[in-house]
């Protein structure tokens, strides 16, 4: 019986060996940060913050002002109990840390990436889906060979066309060429897509609907003399009624020059299903 138990001991020890080394495996993934109260830390992510979480009130977090996915964090207060931290990020990922006091050799600056993330991606409801795979089927919209033609309204020598409407599910992408030829950058203010009546009335209020885009493949903020500029816009699916139509915007910061492009619903029509990636 002795000879036995001397025998299991081995055994059992090899198991714990492996149990602990499962749970040190997960607790790894979790990124340990050193913060200050009077220095700040910047995470930066790969895509933008969709929610944040953090596990104590005494450490102090917003996002970097102008952007979407840099995170600051500082300590609230001197010497605070360790806690944690994760962030979800719009391409479906969650990043975890643990949040020490360290004012003498804080972390400034820390670059997730998605080897540094905890999961596989992360499912989101319908009405917030993976910005990641929208994309995705953005970038392959802008590369479709399939253009439209007489949807463009040109003015101070500033262009807007539409080139291509495109749909996956319910996000409908499309794609637009600006021009500027011009001597004078064009700062871009907005670019807005909102539906409208075709009719105006004085003693009817005309109805707008503003229509918010999911994502663009391009930041923009000015398009240079004498350039063109061609992104995708993702917006949220809808449709469009009879005397009814979408208006796209172009407006420019700091001065007169603005475009408004009106698209009727037998227009929309013309669209191209994008295939499944």
């Amino acid at each position: 019986m002795k000879n036995r138990n001397l025998w299991f001991l081995p055994f059992i020890a090899l198991i714990s060996m492996a149990v602990f080394g499962q749970r040190s495996s997960s607790q790894a993934e979790f990124i340990n940060l050193q913060i200050a109260q009077l220095k700040t830390t910047s995470l930066v992510f790969p895509y933008p913050i969709k929610s944040i979480d953090k596990g104590s009130s005494e450490v102090l977090i917003q996002k970097a002002k102008g952007v979407e996915n840099i995170l600051l964090v500082k300590a609230g207060k001197e010497n605070f109990s360790q806690t944690n931290l994760t962030v979800v990020t719009t391409e479906g990922k969650l990043y975890g840390f643990v949040l020490n006091y360290d004012e003498q050799c804080p972390d400034m600056n820390f670059l997730a990436d998605s080897a540094s993330a905890l999961n596989a991606d992360i499912v989101f409801t319908l009405d917030n889906e993976n910005q990641k795979k929208i994309l995705q089927y953005a970038q392959l919209a802008l590369i479709k060979k399939k253009k439209l033609n007489g949807m463009s309204h040109n003015r101070f020598n500033i262009g807007l066309r539409l080139t291509g409407i495109f749909i996956y599910q319910d996000v409908i992408y499309l794609r637009l060429l600006l021009g500027n030829k011009s001597k004078i950058n064009f700062d871009i203010d907005q670019l807005r897509f909102f539906i409208r009546d075709q009719r105006k009335s004085t003693r009817t209020a005309s109805q707008e609907i503003e229509i918010s885009p999911i994502l663009m493949t391009s930041e923009l903020i000015k398009i240079p003399e004498s350039s063109e500029l061609s992104l995708v816009c993702a917006l949220p699916k809808f449709t469009i009624g009879e005397r009814k139509y979408l208006t796209i915007e172009l407006l420019e910061k700091n001065g007169q020059r603005q475009l408004g492009l009106d698209i009727k619903d037998h227009q929309l029509m013309d669209l191209e299903i994008l295939s499944a990636l």
